[in-house]
């Protein structure tokens, strides 16, 4: 009895979080893609490099920082938007998108749980899934290659629509997007980074098709 009684006063271990509903895995993943499509926040040399979970990503281009600002709209994460402008003779926009210090544990475990959760979604296999989930996995795919077109590097040859990036596991999560799009994707080294291409013609036709949306929605004030 006492044995029992120790095992039954063990506390219990906290269990992994319940997975995402699909609605807020999409906007999920696509945020997580976003951020793994860009670099590091640039910081000076004295001061500490941001953390894992940093509350700070950086766009150069407009577009991908709206479309992120929208859609962590959508996940109920306040968000701000500041645009620096540099460049002597060449003058440039960088668009910084701030999550306020409270809210970044909350930002972060949305991000991570998106990806982890889209990214096996995407990689995992695909026999006996249900119409559905189906849709929902190419939805995740059109999403994966919308933030890459977005913010990811443009490799763009006569022949060729190619990504450029530095996230081994995006690549591969592009290529199997790819192929849930019905689109053949091929990934080569590039210099210091990964070149993820898909062919011009028909196949960049339906990869730009498919990754296109309409502004994400933003929320209905009462």
């Amino acid at each position: 009895m006492t044995s029992e009684a120790r095992l039954l006063d063990r506390p219990h271990l906290p269990s992994s979080p319940p997975p995402l509903d699909w609605l807020t895995l999409a906007d999920a993943f696509e945020v997580a893609c976003l951020v793994r499509c860009t670099p590091t926040p640039t910081v000076a040399t004295h001061r500490p490099a941001p953390p894992p979970h940093r509350a700070v990503v950086e766009f150069n281009r407009e577009d991908a920082a709206l479309r992120m600002r929208q859609l962590l709209i959508r996940l109920d994460v306040p968000v701000d938007h500041e645009v620096a402008t540099g460049g002597l003779r060449r003058r440039y926009q960088l668009h910084r998108l701030h999550v306020p210090t409270a809210q970044a544990l909350r930002y972060a475990a949305l991000r991570e749980a998106g990806w982890r959760q889209g990214r096996r979604e995407l990689l995992g296999p695909a026999v006996g899934s249900s119409t559905p989930r189906a849709a929902w996995r190419t939805r995740l795919a059109s999403a994966a290659w919308r933030s890459a077109l977005l913010a990811g590097g443009r490799h763009v040859r006569r022949h060729i629509l190619g990504i450029r990036l530095a996230d081994r596991e995006l690549a591969a999560v592009l290529v199997r997007s790819a192929a849930q799009l019905e689109v053949p994707a091929l990934l080569r080294p590039g210099t210091g980074c990964l070149v993820v291409s898909v062919a011009d013609g028909p196949d960049r036709l339906r990869i730009m098709e498919r990754a296109a949306l309409a502004p994400a929605r933003l929320p209905t004030l009462a």
